[in-house]
């Protein structure tokens, strides 16, 4: 007799035949999703050139003005009404990718496909300030969902493909599949079990290669580090860090605030029309901020030589337009503006050590490249994903040292201040817009894996004197590479590899209290 989908001899028949289907999975993800965000880039490439063309065309010819200003109301007036057509295309997409995978959303993929290739297009050719990066792991996460859901995936293998899809979008979005495979694993899955990781690896490989058969082979930045820092200008990186860290509470909690701002207003269903308006003035004044920021990056690539005020003035600049543009819930990305908020922080740190300290010069790049880490590592709290994307970017691994040491410090000053990370803050108001009740879900069952650290609270204990979080049940253990099963005298040791059967509808609660139980406490 067949077995139920999603009950235990189903969960437990899949889990058998699992492995041998992570490569092929993985290869078919990443091949769909990293399609779907190429394309997704190429149009956004168009975007960009087609808002400097109205911005040279607006300032040559005023009388194209007023006509400018209502082709992006009516821009505005479509994503406001594709936002109410599908709510969860708003803003980047990581935060519902993670409420997915802790079952707390349930995102129709097909919409979520549609919406959000179409409400991120039109906001680029408004001319937001928002990156492609968010909505590229959005759409590859959606991907990888219509695939399980094609296929009659149970939810273990769904939440898998949506990692791959995740991870291939990033990569594809960014030429970066090591920082792909480490944000799906660090912010997305939140575990790193040698099974995810093979299938994570195949997908942001796959998605990496259609990428770069598109764009070609260079990094999507291009700073020119001659050498890496001198061990004795290494203070100059802690002051940085601090600097970072600062700048990234500030982003975080700014962003919370315009976001509950435009929450708050009684045109908060058409608010996408005020970052559009902003933009057409902005295109007659300041043209350089709008967009994602490519061209702030190329200013600063192809110049040497900058007038502090003026840097300052262009990131303030940014960093508002960047607050208002994702604040009003318009379909797009942080990621890439953030690192160009990150690259003037560090090119204003960086002139001025060079022009009032006598800083050698020919480090102006290693700031600007440390303080993107340094950004990211802070606003996000993924400093590992920090470290290799901004290495991947920039095409160089000279300086793996300093940016280890930026992220790190910044990390540790913007958990000092009590921050907490921008996507879990993101979550947290997701959910409570959408009332989540995890009674509304679903019976199925919910593998998962846990790795038992030394010291940890069932670390050398027998399975029978462990008090185990309720509703779970410990099936399979991992035990170098050999499966053991579980017994009542069974001792587990440092190293083993749980795999746990959950009740999907408590899994994200009980997951969080079984890795309580097998990691070791610090404090």
């Amino acid at each position: 007799m067949k077995a139920k989908k999603g009950s235990t001899i189903h969960v437990i028949d899949s889990a058998s035949n699992f492995k041998y289907m992570l490569i092929l999975e993985g290869l078919a993800t990443g091949l769909v999703a990293g399609v779907i965000a190429v394309i997704y880039r190429i149009i956004l490439g168009y975007a960009e050139e087609f808002v400097s063309f109205v911005s040279n065309t607006l300032q040559q010819h005023a009388i194209y003005i007023l006509g400018w200003f209502v082709v992006l109301i009516i821009i505005g007036v479509i994503v406001s009404r594709l936002l109410k057509y599908e709510p969860l295309i708003s803003g980047s997409g990581i935060p519902q990718v993670e409420g997915e995978m802790m079952s707390f959303i349930d995102q129709k993929w097909y919409k979520v496909l549609l919406a959000k290739i179409t409400g991120g297009v039109l906001c680029a050719f408004g001319g937001l300030s928002l990156g492609r990066e968010g909505p590229s792991i959005q759409l590859g996460a959606m991907a990888g969902k219509g695939i399980s859901k094609i296929f009659h995936k149970v939810k273990m293998e769904e939440r898998l493909l949506l990692t791959c899809g995740a991870a291939a979008g990033l990569s594809a979005a960014f030429n970066a599949p090591l920082a792909g495979v480490m944000f799906a694993l660090e912010e997305i899955h939140k575990n790193f079990n040698v099974s995810v990781l093979i299938s994570v690896m195949c997908a942001s490989v796959t998605g990496d290669f259609i990428s770069r058969n598109v764009f070609g082979l260079s990094p999507a930045f291009h700073f020119v580090v001659e050498e890496t820092l001198p061990l004795q200008y290494y203070g100059m990186i802690l002051l940085l860090g601090i600097l970072c860290g600062i700048g990234g509470v500030l982003y975080n909690k700014s962003t919370m605030k315009v976001q509950q701002l435009f929450s708050n207003s009684r045109f908060s269903a058409y608010g996408v029309i005020v970052p559009l308006l902003v933009a057409g003035v902005l295109a007659l004044v300041l043209p350089d901020v709008l967009g994602s920021g490519h061209r702030m990056i190329e200013m600063l690539s192809n110049n040497h030589t900058f007038v502090i005020q003026t840097l300052l003035m262009l990131l303030v600049c940014k960093f508002a337009f960047s607050l208002i543009s994702f604040g009003s819930g318009a379909p797009g990305g942080i990621f890439f503006p953030l690192l160009v908020l990150g690259s003037f922080v560090g090119a204003i740190f960086g002139s001025i050590a060079i022009q009032m300290f006598d800083f050698p010069d020919m480090y102006l790049s290693n700031f600007i490249i440390m303080a993107m880490a340094g950004t990211f590592a802070a606003i996000v709290r993924a400093p590992i994903t920090g470290i290799i994307l901004i290495a991947e970017m920039s095409g160089t691994l000279t300086h793996l040292l300093p940016l280890a040491l930026v992220s790190l410090v910044a990390y540790l000053c913007a958990s000092l201040l009590n921050c907490e990370p921008i996507y879990e803050s993101l979550l947290h108001n997701l959910l409570v817009k959408n009332g989540v009740d995890l009674s509304a879900f679903g019976g199925e069952k919910h593998i998962v894996q846990v790795v038992v650290e030394l010291g940890s609270p069932v670390c050398d204990q027998a399975i029978k004197d462990i008090k185990w979080p309720s509703k779970c049940l410990i099936i399979s253990i991992d035990r170098q590479g050999k499966e053991i099963i579980p017994r009542g005298n069974t001792i587990l040791h440092t190293g083993d590899t749980l795999i746990a059967l959950l009740n999907d509808e408590d899994a994200p609660y009980i997951q969080h209290e079984l890795e309580k139980c097998c990691t070791h406490n610090w404090d």
